[in-house]
């Protein structure tokens, strides 16, 4: 938290948009950022948290609130105690690290994907995992295994390795990383979901048994402004909202002959 400008960036970004609401408690912002200042980084990576704020701002503050947002519904779902565990074992805001393997071109198409650069993209899980197997000293350590599987699924429909999700840490992690691809600014669509849709689209994901109900359940009630416990809050089924136009998400374009080629 210490780090240049990360805890006023958190700050700033914990009043935009949705977040508005989901943090606005400032003493309970005031205790979730004291948690997550026990969080200490090695320099590397702490260097390419402040490469990505300078050259792709959406992937810095996509990891920074994906990793606030995961804690906070850690202390939602188990108190204090998941807080720390999930801390511990996630060791701060890396999830994403391995995007540092990814062009900035890449990174920042705001036109469809062709198959070679999708598959460029997904890369950064693996590259992640041994980006922070090394620096971190541990190939088994949860951060590493946070960085491989967070676009796993429950239902293995997910990647790299399409294993079914079974760790709790990891899969509270997978919803937040969902939850704010939505309802944030991306190269690739125009106009950000809103979090009514958004909400709908991660309730969607629980009915087809791809990430785990009560920690949608969570996000749910977080958004709510009474925010009434976990096990009070009941999700709609009911589907209203409409995604946004001009969205090129899972848009992928085949690869033309190389040059040259007959």
């Amino acid at each position: 938290m210490e780090y240049g400008t990360v805890q006023r960036d958190l700050l700033r970004f914990f009043r935009e948009g949705c977040y508005g609401i989901i943090f606005r408690d400032p003493m309970e912002n005031a205790d979730l950022l004291r948690h997550i200042g026990k969080v200490r980084l090695t320099l590397p990576l702490l260097d390419i948290l402040g490469y990505f704020r300078l050259r792709d701002l959406y992937t810095y503050r996509h990891s920074l609130m994906v990793f606030a947002l995961s804690a906070l519904l850690s202390r939602d779902l188990v108190g204090d105690d998941g807080l720390d565990a999930f801390l511990r074992a996630t060791a701060g805001p890396m999830h994403d690290f391995g995007k540092i393997c990814v062009t900035l071109q890449v990174l920042q198409k705001t036109t469809p994907l062709f198959r070679s650069e999708r598959a460029l993209l997904e890369h950064h899980t693996v590259a992640g995992n041994a980006l922070l197997s090394y620096y971190l000293q541990d190939p088994k350590t949860m951060a590493a295994k946070v960085a491989m599987e967070h676009h796993e699924r429950k239902d293995g429909s997910g990647y790299p390795l399409g294993v079914r999700l079974s760790d709790r840490l990891v899969e509270i992690l997978v919803v937040c990383d969902v939850y704010d691809a939505l309802i944030s600014p991306r190269p690739y669509r125009r106009v950000v979901y809103d979090n009514r849709t958004a909400l709908e689209e991660v309730t969607a994901m629980v009915e087809q048994g791809r990430i785990d109900s009560e920690i949608v359940r969570a996000l749910v009630a977080c958004n709510r402004k009474d925010k009434p416990r976990v096990q009070n809050c009941a999700v709609s089924g009911e589907k209203r909202g409409k995604p946004p136009e001009g969205n090129m998400y899972g848009i992928i374009l085949d690869d033309g002959p190389s040059p040259g080629a007959d």
